[in-house]
């Protein structure tokens, strides 16, 4: 069933991708997708979702994130420009059953550095789930996307990474960013994480919430970048459940 939800958000996402366009405001993005979810027949993971550090629910059934803001970004009026960065966070359930993913991308023509930033996310995310086999740990994972992160000079804000996921969007285990190998959790055959690297352009690894409760933003202002695929652990290795 994850599986099945998982398909669902990666269609989704392609969709999101192929109408986010300059001019596009991220209201009418959100309301798309809250349109293929029902016609699905799934539930958005997001929507209402109130956890006991949010001020209020969350409000869309996508997370938006525009440039600086690095995850949790509130779909609003705001309008797609050229050369923006977006990263794209969907999750949905079938029958109680979740799957979460995300995707960076580039809004027309981009930067060099933005490609670099998109490009070293996905490759931080790829490491990452190479690293979840049977009979490795969780610090493995941390590890793997720490390493490319640091090579290219990113930062990694403190604090925000991936979770297990199952029954609820969110269950343990956190799965860190960074970490050491060979410590923490044994990964057992069963096990679902979502991994998903978040890449600060400035190097830092701080970030801050704005007034809305939810939007975390950089905190010198330069862009981020967001990847993220729900992967079970099996004993042929990682299974990407968020793939098309």
């Amino acid at each position: 069933m994850m599986r099945v939800a998982g398909r669902v958000v990666a269609g989704i996402l392609a969709a999101v991708s192929e109408r986010a366009v300059a001019g596009a405001r991220l209201v009418d993005l959100d309301r798309y997708a809250a349109g293929l979810m029902a016609a699905a027949n799934a539930r958005s993971s997001f929507l209402d979702y109130h956890p006991a550090w949010a001020p209020r629910p969350y409000p869309g059934v996508l997370c938006l994130s525009v440039n600086e803001a690095v995850v949790h970004g509130i779909p609003g009026e705001r309008e797609l420009a050229e050369g923006d960065l977006l990263s794209i966070d969907c999750g949905a359930s079938i029958d109680g059953y979740h799957a979460d993913a995300a995707v960076t991308i580039g809004i027309g023509r981009i930067d060099p550095e933005a490609v670099r930033l998109k490009e070293t996310t996905d490759a931080a995310l790829a490491a990452g789930i190479a690293a979840a086999r049977v009979g490795a740990r969780l610090g493995d994972i941390s590890h793997a996307v720490e390493v490319v992160a640091r090579a290219a000079g990113y930062g990694l804000p403190r604090g925000l990474g991936g979770h297990g996921i199952g029954t609820a969007m969110h269950e343990d285990p956190h799965v860190p960013n960074t970490g050491r190998p060979n410590r923490g959790l044994p990964l057992q055959e069963g096990l679902v994480v979502a991994i998903e690297p978040m890449l600060v352009e400035g190097g830092r690894d701080h970030g801050r919430t704005l007034a809305d409760g939810w939007t975390v933003v950089t905190s010198d202002g330069s862009r981020a970048a967001h990847a993220e695929h729900t992967v079970a652990v099996t004993a042929d290795g990682p299974v990407v459940l968020t793939a098309l």
